[in-house]
Formats: structure tokens, sequence, C-alpha cells
């Protein structure tokens, strides 16, 4: 197995190189907190490549822009992911790229060659099919881990289901969607720490979603719901937990204890990365 990752360094002259490793996508938001310089140096160490990911296998990129001080990222995996780190990861980020923007890919690949001018049907694969996680009933054990690759699906004002997010969004689904959860089992009030969801309102005929990795097509969802108004809050949980109190309450975060742990996974890696060079 590998987590594959692309990386690209913008120049000041608005050139770019072109980067891609097998390994690192697992913490590259991790590898990112050494700041600019040492990220960039970690990057041309892999060598430039041409080879663009498509959104099906790339798990992870950075865009790094030079002159106009961008950073843009995007990770399937790691603390920037998890709804207890997320906040605590992208915070610690913009401290270290003082001066820099940092901005979150949702698009994943498309979005990177978005920001470079260049077609992002490119990296898009049309073709596969449209399929997302089985719903996962009440005391599954998967969700017995404490950050669980689930996506909380609240209908209305009273039902909670909850889907496993291995192999897209369910917010793709449109509103067919629907139908396949009138066959699940509710949660009632659902404290999942998930890393994706949606809330659905059937008779106002409207969806909101959020994701913390990236979803391709993201910005694209409104096809697939035709007679619905989509919404989308990005990274925004918070304002699924608002609009579905008595369903969505996903447990408290101590953004100071998240920043601590998360300084604390970046310094094991840099240790763990100067012994081992990963083949790229």
């Amino acid at each position: 197995m590998s987590d594959r990752v692309n990386y690209v360094v913008v120049r000041e002259s608005g050139e770019y190189e072109l980067y891609y490793s097998r390994w690192g996508a697992d913490g590259l938001d991790l590898d990112l907190l050494a700041g600019p310089a040492q990220a960039l140096a970690m990057v041309q160490r892999l060598g430039a490549d041409g080879w663009w990911l498509n959104d099906v296998f790339c798990q992870g990129a950075a865009l790094i822009d030079l002159g106009r001080k961008v950073l843009l990222l995007f990770a399937w995996e790691g603390p920037s992911t998890v709804m207890r780190y997320r906040a605590a990861t992208l915070a610690l980020l913009r401290e270290a790229w003082p001066g820099w923007d940092v901005r979150w890919a949702y698009d994943g690949p498309a979005e990177l060659r978005i920001y470079l001018g260049l077609d992002p049907e490119h990296v898009r694969d049309r073709w596969r099919d449209t399929y997302c996680g089985p719903l996962l009933e009440p005391g599954d054990e998967d969700l017995a881990d404490p950050e669980p690759m689930a996506a909380v699906v609240t209908v209305g004002s009273d039902r909670c289901y909850v889907v496993a997010n291995v192999s897209g969004h369910p917010i793709r689904e449109g509103s067919a969607l629907l139908d396949r959860l009138s066959g699940g089992s509710a949660h009632g009030l659902c404290r999942v720490s998930a890393d994706a969801g949606l809330h659905i309102d059937p008779l106002q005929r409207r969806v909101g979603w959020w994701v913390l990795g990236a979803s391709a097509e993201a910005y694209e969802m409104p096809k697939r719901w035709s007679g619905w108004t989509v919404e989308f809050w990005q990274d925004s949980w918070q304002k699924h937990v608002r609009l579905a109190p008595g369903q969505f309450q996903p447990p408290a975060v101590d953004h100071e204890r998240a920043r601590a742990e998360v300084r604390t996974a970046a310094g094991r890696r840099r240790e763990a990365s100067q012994k081992h060079v990963p083949e790229t």
C-alpha cells in the first residue's frame, strides 16, 4: 500500500514544478508544520516529476506559491482531517507560515490545477461509479474508534444516520440518499466525532454538507441534487450541530490540548524522518 502525494512549487516567475511521491500523504500536514524553508527542501529532495495524480489516487497534495505566498493543501488522513485536531492544525500551520495565505483544497488535485490556470478535467475520473459507504448500525464496532471514518447524516428534526465515509461522501448520491436511509436504523442523538456530514431538510428541499478531507467535484454537488438548494459548508461541522442540535452532538474539543498533541506528533514525525527517507 502507499499514500500518494503531489507537491507543486510555484516560483516567483510564475513557472511551476511538479513533484510526486508514493509516500507522505498521511502526515502531510505534520510535515508542513516545519515551515516554508524546511518544506521546500523536503519537496525538492524528491526530484521534479511531471505526473499529476487524479482525484481517485491523489491522497494528499500541497502547492507552495513562493511569489504570492500561498500554501494550498489537502489530505485524506492526518490531524487536519480529525474533528478534534482540525482547528488546531490549521492554526499551527498559519503560525508556522507567517505572512502566508494558508488554504484548504476541498476539491483535491483539481483545485490545485485551477489555481495554476490548468484544466481540472486532467485529474477527473468521471467514469467511476457513485458508490458510498454502507450505513453503520448503532453499536457497530467501527464506531468504537475515537475518530471513525464516518459521515453523520441528519434528516429533518428527528433522524440521524451514520454512513461509513470510506468510498465517497454521501452527498454524491443526490436525493436518492433519502431512499437508502429509509431502510437503515436511526441513531437518535449521534455523538460521533465524524470527518464528514450533511443535514437534509426534506420540507424546504435544502441540504448542507461539510468535509474535513477533500471530495472530488466538491463544488459541483448542486448538479446531483436537482430541484434542491445545496450549501457547501467546507469544514464547518459547527453549522451542522446548530441545525441539528438534538440529533448531532460530537464531543467537545479541547483546543489547547489539541495544539499540544499536534505539536508532539509533528516532533515525532520529524525525528522519524531523519532516520528513514521513504522511497519516492
